[in-house]
């Protein structure tokens, strides 16, 4: 139920509803998990480049730096 009240913009995925992306914690989670899903060959790397960019920008980072 809760997730069903998270908005589909908060969504690594949107279409989908997949990695969600309330807080900091979630986007960093949703990042780790993106990668071990394209090494298992269940998701695109063009996939994974979208949650990674709405990661990074929940996670207030920017494309020069890495933290």
């Amino acid at each position: 139920a809760a997730r069903k009240r998270i908005p589909s913009e908060e969504f690594g995925l949107p279409g989908s509803r997949k990695y969600p992306m309330p807080d900091k914690s979630h986007a960093a989670n949703a990042k780790a998990r993106a990668t071990q899903q394209v090494k298992a060959g269940n998701l695109s790397p063009a996939s994974k480049a979208k949650i990674d960019a709405k990661a990074n920008r929940v996670l207030g980072k920017s494309k020069g730096k890495s933290k």
